[in-house]
């Protein structure tokens, strides 16, 4: 497979939990949060180490499980053409275009406000523009929405994304070499059961949160009978202001070039 290195980074407590309950989202925090509203080092450190052209997030990040999306007008005549890549040629040959911000939302869960257009870019994230990655199961309502918006989107996979192949397209159709993906739950478990995945950064907080909902890192299912765990190589270990500690290791890849 030809894609793009893949590094997972997460901020957890030191047990395992990246929010602080339930009910509060990846990027929405409080600030009961050690970092929230400003980078940790070791996350300025990373971007500088491997230059990424694409972060990437599951729609779990902006929309709590369970919760109603905004109703989109009904799409009506033919959708076929809807199924395709929209990829606008104006977005990434713009003037400061620095990269891709990427959202898994197969089921068109999120409405966004922030877009990467002029006018309609996120604090700090000027120069990234939004991409979703989509699936052929994606309502046509939500293809039409992301058009009218005009953000672009890639199709991968039948009922759901498949995420090896979003890679594959990120790196042939737009030339991105690295992805870092800063959604650690269930995109990072998702990620990590596919084999996906090149290096983890955990930065660990001296904090303790415990609760059995509580999100966390790498949820994915459990291991099959004789599979085993994917093995990991310590690259570094960093202790950081405040008491948090870096962790940083390499995922090797089998001999077919995916993690074993």
């Amino acid at each position: 497979m030809d894609r793009p290195r893949v590094v997972v980074y997460g901020e957890a407590s030191v047990d395992g939990r990246i929010t602080l309950a339930p009910d509060v989202l990846l990027l929405f925090g409080d600030d009961r949060w050690p970092c929230s509203g400003t980078p940790s080092e070791a996350l300025s450190e990373i971007l500088t180490i491997h230059a990424p052209q694409a972060m990437l997030e599951g729609s779990g990040s902006f929309v709590l499980p369970g919760s109603e999306s905004e109703r989109l007008p009904r799409k009506s005549g033919d959708s076929a053409r809807l199924s395709g890549d929209f990829l606008p040629d104006d977005i990434a040959c713009r003037s400061g275009f620095k990269g891709w911000f990427v959202v898994v939302d197969g089921g068109g869960r999120v409405r966004w406000y922030y877009t990467g257009e002029p006018g309609r870019e996120a604090p700090g994230s000027e120069g990234w523009h939004l991409l979703v990655l989509t699936s052929l199961r994606t309502p046509a309502e939500y293809l039409a929405y992301l058009e009218k918006e005009h953000v672009p989107y890639l199709v991968a996979g039948e009922s759901r994304v498949d995420l090896g192949r979003a890679l594959e397209k990120l790196k042939t159709l737009l030339g991105v070499e690295c992805v870092l993906c800063t959604s650690p739950g269930k995109l990072g478990g998702a990620l990590l059961r596919a084999g996906l995945v090149d290096e983890i950064d955990i930065l660990c907080l001296p904090i303790v949160i415990g609760g059995e909902l509580t999100p966390s890192l790498f949820e994915c299912p459990e291991l099959d009978a004789g599979q085993k765990p994917a093995q990991l190589t310590l690259l570094s270990a960093k202790a950081c202001a405040g008491g948090s500690v870096w962790l940083r290791y390499d995922v090797p890849r089998n001999p077919e070039g995916e993690t074993p």
